[in-house]
């Protein structure tokens, strides 16, 4: 097998369909190993073998699992089409699995459009990374490739709120000395409607 785009952790499978990201977090897990519980995640090719995909899924068993994320060394939106006939394939076979997605909430910047519409009957919920209370803080620890990456990834919480998908946006606390105030991302959170979750961080990445 060349490629790992199906792995678990603690319980859950995930999806591993990119590694390539519009943000280059400096917590980021890439940064300090190649693999997660054992599967490497770095894929020798960014054309993605769907029907791959789909082997590794049925080949682990979903029906003895609960929830499917899509999550691995990339941003998984960049690949939206591939991510949604994924779903897709998921909710027809397996329609007992939740579906989620890991993003940095920066998709509709990515494609100049409201996506989270096309998201809706597909995935189930998202985890955002939300990372600073304002643009400077945000900017200093995701290092974002995009303009308007923090106000865009805003946005889109709201948007998938709005469209009845279970957003929960996350703050990564206990990295070297970057310091986050966790009050006032909770504040801006819960007002968007979405859930608070706090993520400490650990020396493996997960």
């Amino acid at each position: 097998m060349s490629n790992n785009y199906v792995y678990l952790l603690e319980g859950k499978i995930y999806i591993n369909l990119t590694n390539l990201c519009t943000n280059d977090c400096v917590f980021c897990i890439r940064t300090i190993k190649d693999d997660v519980v054992g599967a490497n995640l770095f894929l020798d090719s960014e054309k993605l073998n769907l029907e791959e995909v789909k082997k590794q899924l049925d080949d682990i068993k979903p029906n003895e699992y609960k929830e499917i994320v899509f999550c691995g060394y990339g941003e998984p939106i960049l690949k939206l089409e591939e991510l949604k006939e994924t779903a897709r394939y998921i909710k027809e076979k397996y329609p007992h699995l939740k579906t989620r997605i890991n993003t940095n909430g920066q998709g509709n910047l990515i494609y100049k459009r409201n996506i989270v519409p096309e998201l809706k009957g597909l995935i189930d919920s998202v985890s955002v990374s939300f990372n600073g209370e304002n643009e400077e803080i945000y900017n200093k620890i995701s290092l974002p490739k995009l303009d308007n990456a923090y106000e865009s990834m805003k946005e889109f919480i709201k948007e998938c709120v709005k469209n009845e998908i279970e957003t929960t946006a996350t703050i990564v606390t206990g990295y070297k000395n970057y310091e986050v105030d966790l009050e006032n991302c909770k504040s801006q959170i819960e007002a968007m409607g979405a859930k608070f979750r706090e993520r400490p961080w650990l020396d493996n990445g997960y």
